[in-house]
């Protein structure tokens, strides 16, 4: 049995190699890979022996030749392909263990030239990784080094690789160079090109939206069904998710999670994190139903609870702090489809033992920074399907401070009422279109969601209220967008509020201004708007 092995990530290869040739297996290998083997002291064969062709143009040519990829695609079974081999005086190729030249690393790095992302585009690799991976059932083609275990372990139990195992390792490898074209579709799409600046220490400039968009999703589960139960659907990831999303948890107990429980446990998720405070998020058929902030997970969870007592039933629910037994206790008194958290204590996951169904997930909370705006806009993009095509976009994570508020009124809010201004002006944003929030004390106090008029929200909330035994005296509120006639304004005055915050920007600005002097609220303008449809 021959192996040829050509790796740029050279991660475990000496090891592996040892054991392939300690199973009598003769090793071939190309450039800096058969030094290192040399090195260790292995008898390696270098492929321009085999092709009697030296490496040339800087190793941009080493295995292009007949005599590696006859070795790789001859069928063994075809007679005239066996007898074409030994006319040309050519060896089969049984093992290929092959990964890629580093052109996602590469072009990830801050400062990459065109030059480099150019260089480290492979073509002889993947040539041999298809060859391989089409030939599946004489020829195993390793990409990764996670698959050495798996291939050693058939090797040295039966000395050759299953059907099963090859045709796994074939489907790996085409993923792989799919993975790779579209990394290098999607870099050189986003390229601005400048004729006139193209050296070698050119930088180009890259646009969020590539020419072509090739995004890679791999399969995490079937689900049972979809949204509903006449539906099929399943759970793909990002091929390099963003650390703290949803898709990087763990599943710690419980039913399997459906499509719904999903799309809910991410709007719980993306919301709850959004806070540094310790935060409790509920959300119910994707719009949050209560959230509030407070000294730890059971303050939160207790506030937030208060805000819709009937819709938190079989809700989501997401905390931003550890789990702990208190917290766990209080949860564990109502009807809940998913919590989750960046942990659970000991006695938190011995209280929910007892909810066995209750689907328990475990997330990490992502750490800031380290990235390029580049970087970032591509792990954060927005996708929606319409009929035959995708709508794009950066995620909406305009983050609002104090000094960006802008007051229009005559009466100035208070500090409190500015803490909550921004409280609820980030709730909003995750809240469907039309919303209205209202807040008092980093609590939701009412909350109008998905109505085609303002009007409609504002009055929603303030009914969900009434019907929670809240009162929204002295309450703050926040619209996603901005009113387009004082009517929103007086009927969020009337339930009770005495401070707004508004995107402002319509054309009828002063009205609702001299709206609110006269109503005796203040009001403050944030310049942009949180549609969420």
């Amino acid at each position: 049995m021959n192996a040829l092995i050509s790796v740029s990530d050279k991660t475990g290869i000496v090891e592996f190699a040892q054991a392939l040739h300690a199973l009598g297996i003769k090793l071939l290998s190309t450039g800096g890979t058969a030094k290192l083997l040399a090195d260790k002291g292995l008898p390696v064969t270098e492929v321009a022996e085999v092709t009697q062709f030296p490496e040339m143009l800087d190793g941009r040519v080493k295995t292009l030749h007949p005599k590696v990829h006859g070795g790789l695609l001859a069928r063994r079974e075809l007679p005239e392909h066996m007898a074409a081999l030994k006319e040309h005086g050519i060896d089969t190729i049984d093992l290929l263990v092959v990964n890629l030249y580093p052109f996602e690393a590469t072009v990830a790095k801050a400062g990459c030239t065109l030059a480099d992302a150019i260089e480290n585009i492979d073509i002889g690799g993947p040539a041999m990784v298809r060859s391989a991976a089409k030939n599946w059932k004489d020829v195993g083609v390793i990409t990764s080094a996670d698959q050495y275990e798996a291939v050693l372990a058939e090797l040295k139990a039966g000395g050759k690789l299953s059907d099963k195992l090859r045709f796994a390792l074939s489907v790996a490898a085409f993923n792989r160079i799919a993975q790779y074209d579209g990394a290098i579709s999607d870099y050189l799409s986003s390229v601005t090109f400048e004729e006139d600046k193209l050296s070698e220490t050119y930088v180009p400039t890259r646009t969020q939206f590539p020419g072509q968009s090739n995004g890679i999703f791999t399969k995490v589960q079937d689900l049972r069904y979809g949204e509903n139960s006449h539906q099929q659907a399943a759970l793909y990831r990002d091929l390099h998710p963003a650390p703290g999303s949803l898709v990087t948890g763990v599943q710690l107990q419980g039913k399997e999670l459906s499509y719904n429980n999903i799309a809910d446990a991410d709007a719980a998720w993306e919301c709850v994190k959004s806070f540094d405070a310790a935060a409790c998020v509920i959300v119910k058929h994707a719009n949050p139903c209560g959230v509030a902030v407070g000294l730890d997970a059971l303050s939160a969870y207790s506030k937030a609870f208060q805000t819709d007592p009937t819709s938190a039933f079989g809700g989501i629910i997401a905390f931003n702090r550890v789990v702990d037994g208190q917290a766990a206790a209080q949860v564990s008194k109502q009807f809940v489809e998913v919590l989750m958290a960046p942990d659970f204590t000991a006695e938190a996951l011995e209280i929910f033992k007892a909810k066995a169904n209750v689907r328990l997930l475990k997330i990490a909370l992502p750490a800031h920074g380290g990235k390029t705006d580049w970087e970032r806009g591509r792990n954060a993009m927005d996708a929606k399907r319409i009929g035959s095509g995708l709508l794009l976009q950066t995620a909406d994570n305009h983050e609002l401070s104090l000094i960006d508020l802008k007051v229009v009124t005559q009466k100035q809010p208070t500090l409190e009422e500015m803490e909550d201004l921004l409280f609820a002006w980030k709730v909003a944003k995750y809240v469907k279109s039309n919303a209205i929030v209202f807040c008092k004390g980093g609590m939701t106090m009412g909350v109008g969601a998905g109505q085609m008029s303002r009007l409609d929200s504002a009055r929603i909330a303030s009914i969900k209220a009434g019907h929670a035994g809240l009162t929204l005296q002295g309450t703050v509120v926040a619209s996603d967008a901005f009113f387009p006639f004082r009517d929103g304004l007086d009927v969020v005055v009337d339930a009770g509020a005495t401070c707004v915050i508004q995107p402002g920007g319509s054309m009828r600005d002063n009205e609702v201004i001299d709206a609110a002097n006269e109503r005796g609220v203040a009001m403050v303008f944030s310049g942009v708007r949180h549609f969420r449809h």
